[in-house]
C-alpha cells in the first residue's frame, strides 16, 4: 500500500506575492496532501484570498475554484485585471467589473473620504459588520478593500482586494494604481460624508449654513443631494487639486 503524500506545485504571480512569506515569493511552491482539497481551498491555504486571483490554470489549462488539486499538477494563479478583459479565459469568475466601486471595511474610514473626493462611488459605514459588508460587495457589484485577509476569504466575496499600505494618502494612491483609475477620477463631485454627488447651489441659499466671512468670500458652491453639507473651494482646495493631478498621472 502505497502511504506517500501526493504533490501538486504552485506558481503565484504577480502582487498576489504579497501575500507570501519573502522568502517564498516568485517561485514554485510545493504542497503535499494525501486527500484532494479544491483549487479555492488550496490557494487560500498559502494565505492567498480567492477574491485577488482572476485566473487560475492547472497544466495550462483555465479551471474554475471548484476543481480538486491532484497529484503532479502544476497551478499557476493570476491576480484581478479589472482594467483587462480576461473574459475568453476566465474560469474562477464571471467577469470582471468595468465600473469601478468600492465599498469598505470600517478601519478605513479616511480612505473612503479620499476615494468620494476623487469622484469614485465608495459605500462605508463606520459600523458595518463583515456579513453587512461581503452583502454589500456582492449585491451592488462593488470591490471590497479592505487591510482583513481572512474577510476576503469569505466564499461568497468575488470582487476584493487587501491593501498594501497602511497610510490613508497612499492607500487611494495605491488603489487609484491598482486598478487603474485614473480615467475614473471627477474630482469634487461627491460628498466625502455620504457618497451622494454634489450640485451647484446658489450663495442665497447657504446663508446661514456656512460661517458669514466665508459666505462673502466665496462666489461658488456645491451642495450634497442627500445630506445638504456645503462645500467651497477653500485654502485646501489648490493642495488637493495638486495631489489629483499627481494621481492622474499614475
Amino acid at each position: 500500500m502505497n502511504t506517500s503524500p501526493a504533490r501538486a506545485f504552485i506558481r503565484f504571480y504577480a502582487e498576489l506575492n504579497d501575500h507570501l512569506d519573502p522568502a517564498r515569493r516568485h517561485q514554485v511552491l510545493e504542497r503535499e496532501f494525501f486527500v484532494p482539497a479544491s483549487l479555492k481551498d488550496t490557494i487560500e491555504s498559502f494565505g492567498v484570498p480567492h477574491s485577488e486571483v482572476e485566473l487560475v490554470l492547472v497544466n495550462g489549462e483555465s479551471s474554475d475554484f471548484a476543481r480538486l488539486v491532484r497529484d503532479g499538477d502544476r497551478v499557476s494563479v493570476y491576480p484581478v485585471f479589472e482594467s483587462l478583459d480576461i473574459t475568453p479565459e476566465l474560469r474562477v469568475r464571471g467577469q470582471a467589473l468595468r465600473e469601478p466601486r468600492f465599498v469598505l471595511d470600517v478601519h478605513l474610514g479616511r480612505l473612503a473620504a479620499y476615494l468620494r473626493m476623487l469622484g469614485l462611488d465608495t459605500a462605508y459605514r463606520n459600523c458595518a459588520a463583515d456579513p453587512e459588508l461581503v452583502e454589500v460587495s456582492v449585491a451592488e457589484k462593488r470591490i471590497l478593500l479592505t487591510r482583513d485577509r481572512g474577510l476576503l476569504m469569505h466564499a461568497a466575496v468575488t470582487h476584493g482586494y487587501w491593501l498594501r499600505e497602511t497610510d490613508s494618502r497612499k492607500q487611494a494612491a495605491e488603489v487609484v494604481r491598482r486598478f487603474e483609475l485614473a480615467r475614473w477620477l471627477r474630482p469634487f463631485t461627491r460628498c466625502m460624508a455620504c457618497n451622494w454627488p454634489l450640485r451647484p447651489v446658489a450663495k442665497a441659499e447657504v446663508r446661514g449654513r456656512v460661517p458669514s466671512a466665508i459666505a462673502e468670500k466665496f462666489a461658488e458652491f456645491l451642495e450634497c443631494a442627500n445630506c445638504r453639507r456645503v462645500y467651497w473651494q477653500g485654502s485646501h482646495y489648490a493642495r488637493m487639486r495638486r495631489w489629483i493631478a499627481e494621481l492622474a498621472e499614475l
